[in-house]
Parts: structure tokens; C-alpha cells; sequence
């Protein structure tokens, strides 16, 4: 079980950078929800073989009439989903009325919190924590630079300690059924594992039960913690399936839609563990930009998905067609992708979903080989050669799989990192329509082989140069005689 940490506090003390020190943001899954999250931001994280994730909030003002009326907007919810609470003060600033009225409201919570005083770096540690020692939320405070990247990893040491003694006493007490610390235990799923996400009332419970169907054997249900996506493994026409549940299965007799309660760390969860992910957006509403965020996340985790537009009978023929052709225009970077138009509720359309899932499994989980590869980028270098870059074409030799779901292409060659985006795209439309790549998006990495000669001074003379075979000549310009 993997910790979920919150980090709180005034604006500008330093959040967004540990934020971004905890999840390396420029190479992690992140996901911003505006609107959606009331400015929070999640980030998956690890330091060695530990996970987590971590909610970034959006500053805390405080005064002295207290801080609820801001707390309410974000860090109210990003504390309850939370495990541990980390607030991090500014040691330059010291102590505010803000902070201590943070304090207040966190030692009524039932929240492990660590008080974290940041900006330490130019300054005594114990000079800027001096302040603080009164506060009590640990023994003591604890002095970090997170600019610096100075003191995280000891802070994140402390917090990992009590991580494992916590959910050993979770053990002990017969709550949690097991732990090991960096392991992260995922319920049993068997077969293709589906996420169905959407925005809250979109109709995802509905169709969760629409796709259990009449016929269904469920094997179990599995919840797991109160922040945990239930795992469904049924069966349907002799195949498996697993489908990750976040907004809970109702009983058939409830299955009408009531309003649900948008967890950003189900969805999150969902997604990272599914196979295929099925997006639900809301006809009558139209596409909104949460559903682009939500989207957004689908691609950046890489993950196989297919869009079901639900509540599609109710509409007139006028609003159909409107959003079709919105969906068209703005769906236009994931036309690779099957959408359909179903009512979870009447069950229009619904099994055709199983079909776009299938075809988006077997492309997302497919294999290939160089020589099927490198075949498929000589073929496409003859019908489109790649550009000229400081006299010299480039050359791509060949390719190879370095991964699945997604699928990522190799591409080995020459002068590959000044390749245009262009020729970038046409590689990837090639070996899409070739592979017959559908529903799942696509990785390219481009390697340059270790040119011995990259930074030695070209010592010919101006005729061997000349005579350079794989010199592109220059084109000489006719001249027009005046009259």
C-alpha cells in the first residue's frame, strides 16, 4: 500500500517546488485538474523502491477570523484523502498568525502532520526553525532547502518509517491483510483489466453494471482501502475480464444515477492499472474541459482507451450532429481512437464497446520484430527520404520494440535528434497504419549512434571535400541575362 501525502501551507513557501523535487515532475505522471480539483495537483512519486503519491494544494491565505472559508476550496479535501499531511512553513518569513491558525486545524485532525520548515538554505538551520518549536506538531521541526533539493530525502526517510510502522499496526490489528514495504499488492484481475473514468454523473456506475451485464459471473469483489478502486474479474462469452471500478457498483434496482463523489486518486489509480481505459462523457453536456484533462492523463500514462459518449438517445437529431462534428474538431489528436455513442441506461451500444477494447488490448500488448520493423522504416525512408541537416541527409538505419502499452518504436540512425516533428509524425502515421495500430498511443524514441568523428576538425582539403560521395551538391541558380 502505497502512502498518499499532502503538502499544505501559506502561498509561496515552497510547495510547488517539493512538489516537483517528490515527483520529478518532468519525467512523472502529473495531473492538474483545474476545476475539477479545486487547483489541487497529483504527482506519482518514488525514491528508490518506494511509491507514492503526492497532492500539491494551492496555498492556504489564514487570518485571524481562521482559515475555513479558503481551507474549504482545496486543502479541506486534500487532507481527508490523504495519509500523511506534510506543511511546510517559510523559515526565511517565520512564524504567521496564517500558520498557526493551520496548525490548529491540523491537530484536530486525526492526520499524521510534520511540520516542515523550508527556505533554510543561506541560514541556519536552528536559527530559522527557532520560531517554530512551539508549534507541536512533531518533536520537532523539521529543515529542509527544497531549491537545493537539500534535506528531502532524509525528511522522506522519516516519513517512510512511519509509513511501515503504521500499516504494521493496520496488520496487527487485523485491518490490512498484509504488508511489505515497497510492494505494492494490487488485488487478483484476471483477463483484459478495464478502467471505466469520467467526470462525476456522467453515467459510470450505470454503465459499470451495463458492462457486468445480465450474464455475468462476478468472482469476487474486492474493495481495498477507502481510497482504493474496487477489482471486479467476471466473465462474459468465455473470456475474462477486470473491471476496475471508481464509482462503485450499485445494485441493479439503483442503478439511476445518483451524485457521486470524484476521487482524483481513484481516477489516477484506474488508469495506471488498466489495460484499456474506457473514457465516459456526457452527451448532454457536451465535451467540457475536464473531460480533455481526464483525457490528457489517459495519454500521458500511456494507456490503451476507448470514448463512450453516454446518454446519446435523449437528444434530438440537430444535437447529435452538433456534437459529432465538435467531437471531430476537437478529438482530432486521438483520431486513432474508436468513440462510441451508447446510453448506458437502455443499453444502446454498449457491447460494441468489448469490440474496441479487444483490437485496443491486442495493439497496446503486441510484439514485433527488427527485422518486420526495420523493414517497415526502410519502406517508409524511400517514400519519403528524411531532410537535409548541414549538408548531410540523415539516415536512419533501423528499428526495434523497446516496450509495450504502449507500444514504443526504437529508431536507431544519424543526426536523429535534429529529425522535424513532421518527419516524426509521418514515421509514426506509417508504422500506425502498417501495424494497425488502433485505440492505443504510440512512443518514438530516436537514437544517434557514437560518432567518433562528431567533434574532430574536418582536416580535407576543399577537392576532397568535392569529391565526398555523400555530399549533397548545391543547386546552382541559373542567371538571367539583362537586357
Amino acid at each position: 500500500m502505497d502512502p498518499v501525502i499532502a503538502l499544505v501551507g501559506r502561498p509561496n513557501v515552497g510547495k510547488s517546488t517539493l512538489f516537483n523535487r517528490l515527483t520529478k515532475s518532468r519525467d512523472a505522471l502529473v495531473a492538474d485538474f483545474a476545476g475539477l480539483t479545486r487547483d489541487r495537483k497529483y504527482g506519482q512519486g518514488r525514491l528508490g523502491d518506494r511509491r507514492y503519491m503526492v497532492i500539491d494544494t494551492g496555498g492556504i491565505a489564514g487570518d485571524e477570523e481562521g482559515i475555513d472559508q479558503e481551507m474549504a476550496k482545496q486543502s479541506l479535501l486534500a487532507i481527508e484523502e490523504a495519509d500523511i499531511v506534510l506543511f511546510l512553513v517559510d523559515g526565511k518569513a517565520g512564524l504567521t498568525v496564517g500558520d498557526e491558525e493551520m496548525v490548529k486545524y491540523l491537530r484536530s485532525s486525526d492526520k499524521q502532520a510534520w511540520l516542515v520548515v523550508n527556505k533554510t538554505d543561506g541560514i541556519d538551520p536552528e536559527t530559522a526553525m527557532a520560531d517554530f518549536y512551539g508549534l507541536g506538531l512533531t518533536a520537532e521541526p523539521f529543515p529542509i532547502a527544497a531549491s537545493q533539493n537539500r534535506g528531502i530525502k532524509s525528511l522522506m526517510d522519516e516519513v517512510f518509517d512511519y509509513w511501515d510502522s503504521y500499516c504494521r499496526g493496520l496488520v496487527a490489528k487485523g485491518e490490512l491483510e498484509s504488508y511489505e514495504p515497497g510492494v505494492s499488492v494490487k488485488p487478483d484481475s484476471r483477463g483484459i483489466k478495464i478502467g471505466v473514468v469520467g467526470r462525476p454523473n456522467v453515467g459510470k456506475s450505470t454503465l459499470v453494471n451495463r458492462l457486468l451485464g445480465e450474464e455475468r459471473v462476478v468472482v469476487y469483489d474486492m474493495p481495498g482501502t477507502t481510497r482504493d478502486s474496487v477489482y471486479i474479474p467476471y466473465e462474459r462469452y468465455g473470456k475474462e475480464y477486470t473491471l476496475i471500478d471508481t464509482a462503485g457498483v450499485r445494485r441493479r434496482k439503483n442503478v439511476k444515477e445518483t451524485v457521486e463523489k470524484f476521487s482524483i486518486i481513484k481516477t489516477m489509480q484506474a488508469i495506471e492499472d488498466a489495460n484499456v481505459v474506457v473514457l465516459v462523457i456526457d452527451a448532454q453536456e457536451g465535451l467540457v474541459e475536464q473531460d480533455l484533462h481526464l483525457l490528457g492523463y489517459v495519454l500521458e500514462a500511456g494507456r490503451a482507451f476507448t470514448i463512450a459518449i453516454n446518454k446519446w438517445d435523449g437528444l434530438s437529431e440537430d444535437k447529435k450532429a452538433h456534437i459529432k462534428k465538435e467531437i471531430e474538431r476537437r478529438l482530432v489528436f486521438t483520431n486513432y481512437a474508436d468513440i462510441h455513442f451508447i446510453s448506458a441506461l437502455h443499453g444502446s451500444n454498449v457491447g460494441n464497446l468489448y469490440g474496441s477494447i479487444e483490437i485496443a488490448y491486442e495493439a497496446a500488448m503486441g510484439k514485433w520484430t527488427t527485422n518486420y520493423l526495420t523493414q517497415i522504416l526502410e519502406d517508409a525512408v524511400k517514400v519519403h527520404t528524411p531532410p537535409v541537416v548541414r549538408g548531410h541527409r540523415i539516415k536512419l538505419r533501423y528499428a526495434h520494440q523497446g516496450g509495450s502499452n504502449p507500444p514504443r518504436i526504437v529508431i536507431h540512425g544519424n543526426q536523429t535528434t535534429a529529425l522535424p516533428n513532421s518527419y516524426q509524425r509521418y514515421l509514426e502515421n506509417t508504422f500506425r497504419r502498417v501495424l494497425n495500430i488502433v485505440g492505443t498511443p504510440m512512443a518514438f524514441e530516436f537514437r544517434t549512434g557514437d560518432n567518433p568523428f562528431a567533434n574532430k576538425r574536418d582536416t580535407r582539403t576543399p577537392n576532397q571535400k568535392r569529391k565526398d560521395p555523400n555530399r549533397v551538391k548545391p543547386v546552382k541558380k541559373k542567371s538571367v541575362k539583362r537586357k
